[in-house]
């Protein structure tokens, strides 16, 4: 394909991709809009280097000011979570959530320890270990540790904290990981370090979903208790894509000799000065309101979903996040999916608690809302949104009544345009 042909055609898909952002509503609660601020750091002239090595222990020269953006960012991540550097460490250079949690566990522990996490469907996370009911081995972490899992209460679809810790007493693990993609419940994470002393294991809090709810006093913090704690920092927090990890000071060392050299090259130096720039905007006393009320929306859409016959797993939500059980709607998550895209609904399927089908056509959808709370929409709009769900999944084979549904969707959302 010639250049410019090809240039031309890249630079028109972005343009579409813009559009459809614009005109349509994410509700998928690993997305949000990211700042002007954070999308021209991102796109800076930082790219252009290369840093390999801990800031101030590069393998290349040139790279001071790359250091002090790094040794900067750094300071802020822990001025956020309002955490001592004489106790705690960080980290800002993996470049995704799963390159983060496999700096962790690879750093700590031995190839073959055991580690106990939440169970992929009940709102678990591939990154902690997740091998197939079978038992195949599908992802890095299960090929490297043998992984065990926790379980959700299958009446309250909630943890009982007392089950968790009989399952640690049997499996006797090296490691207990809290937190994944799914789960809608506060996670009691003193308990979870409790039962992980129990038996002599780390405790890493996984808060990719959370991040920002923490940051924003929404959400209860972790780092009371926890020996590691990870984040994505493109989800509540409201960043470009990218991670940080946290952890206490006698641990960070050899967390970062696992990432560097072990798993990762040169770091993404124009993410981690986007992330800068979402840690100074999580520090405006207005994301305090934003985390309060991305918790608020959820809850309205939760509530309204389940006036109108819907179940919502565990009964409703405490964050940002509500996963619905199709079942008993005879519908499948991936048919749901698909019928709310056309509405521009953009939302994704999942897995559920005890699901009965398989995980690329699972039972359940999963809604989030950081994006249309970024977007400035309150409870009011949440619960017109979950009316239009209803009526899409309702008339799911309609196309005239989803293209209708899909012009008020707009129609709202150039009411709130993306910041």
């Amino acid at each position: 394909m010639p250049y410019k042909k090809l240039t031309t055609e890249l630079k028109n898909l972005i343009s579409q991709e813009e559009d459809r952002q614009n005109t349509q509503l994410q509700l998928i609660p690993s997305e949000n809009h990211v700042s002007k601020d954070v999308r021209e750091a991102v796109g800076s002239v930082l790219m252009n280097k290369y840093s390999e090595g801990a800031a101030g222990k590069r393998y290349y020269q040139g790279n001071h000011i790359i250091d002090d953006i790094e040794f900067l960012v750094k300071k802020a991540a822990l001025d956020l979570f309002d955490l001592d550097p004489n106790q705690w460490g960080v980290i800002v250079q993996a470049a995704t959530g799963s390159i983060a949690n496999l700096a962790v566990t690879t750093g700590l522990l031995e190839t073959g320890s055991r580690v106990l996490s939440m169970h992929l469907y009940d709102g678990g996370h591939l990154s902690h270990g997740w091998k197939l009911p079978d038992g195949k081995k599908v992802t890095i972490s299960s090929k490297l540790f043998e992984s065990y899992f926790y379980m959700v209460d299958p009446d309250t679809q909630r943890f009982d904290y007392g089950k968790v810790q009989k399952r640690a007493e049997e499996v006797q693990p090296k490691m207990i990981i809290s937190g994944g993609t799914a789960y809608p419940r506060t996670i009691d994470h003193e308990r979870m370090k409790q039962i992980a002393q129990s038996v002599g294991a780390y405790y890493l809090a996984d808060v990719a979903h959370e991040a920002g709810l923490i940051a924003g006093k929404a959400y209860p913090s972790p780092f009371p208790f926890a020996d590691v704690v990870t984040m994505t920092t493109r989800k509540t927090l409201r960043g470009p894509v990218g991670a940080i990890i946290f952890a206490r000071k006698e641990l960070i060392g050899q967390i970062e000799s696992a990432l560097f050299p072990g798993i990762q090259g040169g770091p993404l130096n124009h993410s981690i000065a986007g992330i800068g720039i979402a840690l100074a905007e999580a520090m405006k006393p207005e994301f305090k309101d934003y985390a309060a009320q991305v918790i608020k929306n959820a809850q309205a859409m939760a509530n309204k979903l389940q006036e109108l016959g819907y179940h919502v797993v565990s009964g409703g939500t405490d964050k940002h996040l509500l996963l619905l059980d199709l079942r008993n709607k005879e519908i499948s998550g991936t048919v749901a999916a698909l019928a709310l895209e056309k509405a521009n609904l953009i939302v994704n399927k999942n897995t559920v608690p005890n699901d009965t089908g398989k995980p690329w056509n699972p039972s359940g959808i999963r809604l989030g809302t950081p994006a249309i709370t970024t977007r400035g929409m309150k409870e009011q709009e949440a619960e017109k949104i979950a009316l239009w769900i209803h009526e899409a999944l309702e008339n799911r084979d309609e196309t005239s009544v989803l293209e209708k549904i899909g012009k008020a969707v707009t129609e709202l959302a150039k009411k709130f345009p993306i910041p």
